[in-house]
């Protein structure tokens, strides 16, 4: 069985989410803020989800400026941006057997304890 996640260590909500799906040693565990995901993760994450924009977490704080400076013309320009900065991938990102649950939509929790068979 595979299982990663990606996640910020300083975000509250990556954590709560962890813990309510009973993340364990039996994840693989990537503090993204320490290790930056790189652009084969995120086009893995593309080829699940068919857009990087879908990967772009909009709540970002700093997502405001970069759009000033690097104006978005395609979804290969969201990629730029993820690579850019940690802060801009939406998170948590679990990957469990092949399937990819991107966010912290109460829908993406309730289908990762799914996938996870809790």
């Amino acid at each position: 069985m595979q299982r990663k996640v990606y996640y910020l260590s300083t975000c509250d909500t990556s954590k709560r989410i962890m813990k309510e799906v009973g993340v364990d040693d039996s994840f693989e565990q990537q503090d993204i803020k320490f290790h930056p995901v790189t652009e084969e993760q995120v086009e893995h994450f593309y080829q699940q989800t068919g857009s990087y924009e879908d990967l772009i977490n909009k709540r970002a704080r700093k997502l405001k400026d970069a759009l000033t400076e690097h104006p978005v013309t395609s979804d290969d320009d969201y990629k730029k941006l993820l690579l850019m900065d940690y802060t801009f991938l939406k998170r948590p990102v679990f990957e469990i057997d092949g399937q990819l649950f991107v966010g912290n939509a109460k829908k993406t929790v309730e289908a990762i304890k799914e996938a996870l068979g809790r």
